[in-house]
């Protein structure tokens, strides 16, 4: 019988998503396809939950502006949102689904809108990201 972890990794191969690394006994993987914007995202089967999160830029020097932006963009995510890693460095977007009933349909589902998102919001995260990288250059 094949396992929730077995089958999210067929849905993934299935969907030309490159599984670039493992880990069966945390059963978590990550993923890529550049041509789809999937760069690193990690998805752990964490009974009940599938979790997904891509990292998507450093936390800027003005948090203040970007926090405010990214709740702004939260508003029209599909799926998921962007969220702060636990040590608060790191901006990624995260999904979570239920995993006793996931189908192929429903994980594609949320990587299409992780897709979307970095389509939509592309120009705005890079315009974010390289305040940043102003901000460091001039010693803010």
């Amino acid at each position: 019988m094949q396992t929730t972890f077995e089958k999210v990794k067929g849905f993934l191969l299935d969907m030309g998503i490159e599984i670039t690394s493992e880990n069966p006994e945390e059963e978590l993987v990550v993923a890529d396809n550049p041509d789809l914007g999937i760069h690193h995202l990690v998805i752990d089967c964490e009974e009940p939950i599938l979790v997904m999160e891509q990292p998507i830029m450093a936390v800027p020097a003005d948090r203040e502006t970007c926090f405010f932006e990214l709740l702004k963009m939260n508003r029209y995510l599909i799926h998921g949102a962007f969220v702060l890693d636990p040590e608060q460095e790191t901006i990624l977007w995260r999904d979570t689904l239920q995993l006793a009933n996931l189908d192929r349909n429903e994980l594609e589902g949320s990587i299409k809108a992780l897709e979307l998102a970095l389509a939509e919001y592309g120009d705005d995260l890079v315009r974010l990201s390289n305040r940043n990288r102003a901000a460091i250059r001039e010693g803010r």
